[in-house]
């Protein structure tokens, strides 16, 4: 239904209550306070109170039920100096009604609800049984004091809503950047990924090229299947170029430097250093007899650039480690920061939706592993990743 909010349990609760207090409230005033009798005081004061809790699921009976208690009173009141047709305790029921109105309806529905009430009250004052005395205060007082709070609650409803569609927008926000973020970390490591084939496939087209001319008295049949291989690698070095074309841009200049990878650790820690960073570097195993394949090498190389990066962005100064071993059938690397000197900027969070962790997340991901990032309980920060490595004997008969 349009123009209709949840209502909580907790406003039921205090509408109910709220409603009790006034039946009594008014009954009690409208009997000693201008000499209604007591029973139409008590009907009149149970419509006009048993219409507040009815309002938070049915608005238009409960308007009809307000307006039909506050007649009763009037209808019943000793004709005298007092304010009529509403009386002091009638009206705070009826401006309490129009405001509760306003928190649970729309705007619009408010709006209508009011002037229905104030368009009954000038017909009561034209067929009432005591004309126009003391009509003109009464209408007065309750046309000021129900505008100002119908404005207020429509005021403060509005800013409800609108604090929700900001925080609404602001999660949309995040929930398109996060997957921006991660479709532009997934095109990067394609980029790099082709780079990484597409060498290795040159040199297995070089080597099929030139196999004629480097072995000697080979034969025919070989000198073809060579041939043949070299066709191969020429047909699927172009349709893989035609598949990832649009992950490149062509327009920029290319980067003919080697992919990066483990071996070039020690010119990243020492990039740290230079940026204020402590980095003890240390590396355990052959890494260049562990069979370590391109997409792993690189990998782990780009999650250690980043956890690197981070330090130098988020916590300057502060002593970083950084373990790399090969043994047991798995690269284990191990990025851990102290808390610096100075207090640091927030560190990206695992949670949040930050390009440097799901990058890492992916990259780790695609390259068969897994990824750690966290804070560790005594202060700084942790990102350890693991990586299955080949079987002795496979790396042996890559190698051979």
């Amino acid at each position: 239904m349009a123009g209709v909010r949840p209502v909580a349990k907790r406003w039921r609760l205090i509408v109910g209550s709220s409603a009790g207090l006034l039946l009594v409230f008014t009954a009690t005033t409208a009997i000693l306070g201008y000499d209604v009798p007591v029973l139409a005081a008590y009907a009149a004061a149970t419509a006009q109170c048993a219409a507040l809790p009815l309002a938070l699921l049915r608005p238009w009976p409960a308007t009809a039920l307000q307006l039909a208690g506050v007649g009763l009173f009037a209808w019943t009141q000793p004709a005298g100096d007092g304010m009529w047709p509403l009386s002091v305790p009638v009206m705070v029921v009826l401006v309490a009604y129009i405001g509760l109105i306003g928190l649970t309806r729309s705007w619009s529905v408010a709006v209508l609800v009011w002037w229905v009430t104030v368009l009954f009250c000038l017909v009561l004052v034209q067929t009432g049984p005591h004309g126009r005395t003391g009509a003109e205060a009464s209408l007065i007082i309750f046309a000021t004091n129900s505008v100002l709070v119908l404005f207020a609650t429509i005021g403060w409803t509005q800013r409800g809503r609108v604090r929700r569609e900001l925080a609404d927008a602001r999660r949309d926000i995040a929930l398109e950047q996060a997957q921006r973020a991660l479709v532009e970390e997934r095109n990067r490591i394609a980029r790099e990924l082709h780079d990484v084939v597409a060498h290795s496939m040159s040199v297995i087209h070089m080597q099929a090229t030139s196999a004629a001319y480097r072995i000697k008295d080979i034969d025919p049949e070989s000198k073809a299947e060579f041939s043949r291989i070299a066709a191969g690698t020429r047909s699927t070095l172009r349709e893989m170029r035609q598949l990832l074309a649009l992950l490149r841009d062509e327009t920029a200049d290319s980067d003919l430097r080697p992919m990066p990878d483990l071996q070039h650790l020690g010119e990243l820690a020492e990039s740290a250093r230079r940026g204020g960073v402590p980095v003890d570097l240390e590396v355990r195993g052959d890494l260049q007899q562990a069979g370590l394949a391109d997409s792993i090498g690189l990998a782990a190389y780009r999650i250690v650039q980043e956890s690197l990066s981070n330090v130098v962005r988020h916590a300057p100064g502060a002593p970083t480690r950084v373990r790399v071993s090969a043994d047991d059938g798995e690269l284990f690397v191990e990025i851990v920061n102290d808390v610096p000197a100075r207090v640091p900027r927030p560190i990206e969070e695992p949670n949040q939706a930050g390009h440097g962790v799901v990058g890492m997340r992916e990259r780790a991901r695609l390259a068969g592993g897994s990824v750690e990032i966290g804070a560790r309980p005594a202060g700084g920060y942790r990102v350890a990743a693991r990586f299955p490595l080949p079987p002795t004997d496979e790396a042996e008969g890559d190698v051979r």
